[in-house]
């Protein structure tokens, strides 16, 4: 029984100073502490977190891996490194930078972690160019991407070049919430996170099906995280403004949302066994697969317990939960890692 954390972060140990390179700032640096942490801080010197060695290390991970039984790693960048409000040839530099470290990475431990790329889609022909590269020549299965980008929602036109080139080329997506919406108006209590971040993943689903995404590029291999946020227990809300204003929801794409269940994966962050169980009848067990969004403290603190502790899932389909769901979003086998 493979097991498979299909959503984790990780960050290169050491960051360029980017705003010293393109002579405008912005940029997320890293900050090494005494004690073995370090801050990640953007370049006028705002904090914005602490991180543990387990972000950088991936010797620290390994360790932890050990720990936990989990085999592999499907590393992605955290997504505030993402930098789209740069201009596009420097959010290409940026990420191909990203791109490059957990290349080297995955090439020094090929049989623990798999890379997915990051990619400018504020010029979504140069995140074509990206995505060619990473997965041609570094080796990469895929891509993460975020939420939106600006005011550009997954939905947008000018993307449906993008998802064709990822479709054709068989790349898993990991699409993960971020800049969240509302997020100025609710600074207590961690709200952007607890509130927000749910929210964004379910507008990226929604912008999904209601733009006709699925529809057009029926092969795209797309994968929302936590657990698809708030979808899952709004699916009855949507199916029930699609149908009542169609002139609102069905203007370009006026199949029933609910046909879409199923065509789509998610991760099992869902920090509860009866909405752990409820996802995977909605979806289908072969749709949801473990994510825990290491190193991070909202993330599942023990990889795969919930499902392996879960009473209401066989033996088998635990399996599928913990390893099989996701080496068919990666398009690869148990024995690329044996």
């Amino acid at each position: 029984m493979i097991k498979i954390d299909s959503h984790n972060h990780i960050l290169p140990h050491q960051i360029p100073n980017f705003k010293e390179k393109f002579g405008t700032g912005g940029f997320i640096q890293l900050h090494h502490l005494e004690d073995g942490h370090a801050d990640m801080v953007r370049d006028d010197g705002k904090f914005f977190r602490k991180v543990e060695p387990n972000c950088f290390s991936p010797e620290k991970r390994l360790e932890e891996m050990d720990q936990f039984n989990v085999d592999v790693q499907v590393l992605s960048t955290v997504p505030v490194m993402f930098s789209e409000w740069a201009k596009p040839e420097q959010t290409q530099i940026v990420n191909r930078f990203l791109n490059e470290d957990i290349a080297t990475t995955v090439q020094k431990y090929p049989k623990k972690f798999v890379g997915l790329a990051t990619v400018p889609l504020n010029d979504p022909e140069l995140g074509i160019k990206e995505l060619h590269f990473a997965m041609k020549d570094l080796g990469h299965r895929g891509v993460q991407i975020g939420s939106h980008y600006g005011n550009l929602n997954l939905n947008d036109k000018s993307l449906f070049e993008f998802y064709a080139e990822a479709e054709s080329l068989g790349a898993a997506i990991l699409v993960h919430p971020w800049d969240m919406m509302g997020k100025d108006t609710m600074p207590d209590y961690w709200l952007p996170w607890l509130v927000g971040m749910p929210a964004e993943t379910s507008r990226a689903i929604c912008n999904m099906i209601f733009g006709g995404v699925f529809e057009k590029f029926p092969k795209l291999k797309v994968c929302f995280a936590h657990g698809g946020g708030s979808f899952p227990a709004t699916i009855g809300r949507i199916q029930h403004g699609f149908n009542v204003r169609p002139d609102l929801c069905a203007k370009d794409n006026n199949v029933d949302p609910r046909k879409y269940l199923g065509k789509f994966y998610i991760d099992s962050i869902t920090h509860d066994n009866t909405m752990l169980k409820y996802v995977t009848e909605l979806l289908g067990i072969d749709k949801v697969m473990l994510g825990t969004d290491y190193p991070f403290p909202l993330g599942e603190l023990e990889p795969g317990k919930l499902i392996e502790n879960h009473p209401d899932f066989s033996e088998e389909e635990k399996a599928r939960l913990l390893g099989g769901s996701c080496l068919e979003w990666l398009g690869m086998k148990e024995e690329d890692f044996q």
